[in-house]
């Protein structure tokens, strides 16, 4: 009983972002309804399907002024086929995957034109701090919470192991929020 609640919850979750959820083209996508703001960059997941762990860029920013919002890692979740997937602990990455420089170079040189074109363009996202920082100089500070406030929004990679995604697979990023649960946001993702 307790599994058909959780699935029938996923199906709402799924179809409530489905229908707000904007495609700003070249793998971005964007939401900005809800307490949370999101914008998710796949463009990179686009590029290397099948790599072991996948890398999103999340854009979040707060859905109201003057609200403080305060997401921790574990807030952050992946909705694919019917299952809740957490991102990965930093130490577990990088035990087990060793491409988080490639990644961070290689996504340096997408486009960005979807993700500006969208609400985002009217925020400050400061790279003070990261999810998941790469082992370099001027990498930003390890963070497992970000916080946004007015036109101050948090940006870092997210990274989920791959479940076995294909070309034309949805999947659904979620984030609640640590200080205010009741604040979240969603994402559909089409992987093209």
């Amino acid at each position: 009983m307790k599994t058909i609640r959780v699935l029938l919850a996923l199906l709402v979750l799924g179809a409530a972002a489905w229908a707000q959820t904007e495609d700003l083209g070249m793998g971005a996508f964007a939401n900005e309804k809800g307490g949370i703001k999101l914008a998710v960059d796949a463009a990179l997941v686009n590029q290397d399907i099948k790599s072991p762990y996948v890398m999103f860029v999340v854009y979040m920013a707060a859905g109201k002024e003057n609200q403080e919002v305060v997401v921790g890692r574990e807030g952050v979740v992946m909705l694919y086929n019917g299952k809740e997937y957490k991102m990965p602990s930093l130490s577990e990455l990088r035990k087990n995957y060793r491409g988080e420089i490639r990644d961070v170079t290689f996504y340096r040189h997408l486009g960005k034109e979807g993700i500006i074109s969208s609400w985002m363009r009217l925020y400050d996202f400061p790279q003070r701090a990261d999810f998941f920082p790469p082992l370099t100089l001027n990498a930003p500070v390890k963070a497992d919470a970000g916080s946004m406030l007015n036109f101050v929004g948090f940006r870092t990679k997210c990274y989920f192991k791959n479940p076995g995604f294909n070309k034309g697979d949805k999947l659904v990023i979620q984030v609640t929020a640590k200080n205010k649960p009741e604040l979240s946001g969603q994402v559909e993702v089409t992987l093209k």
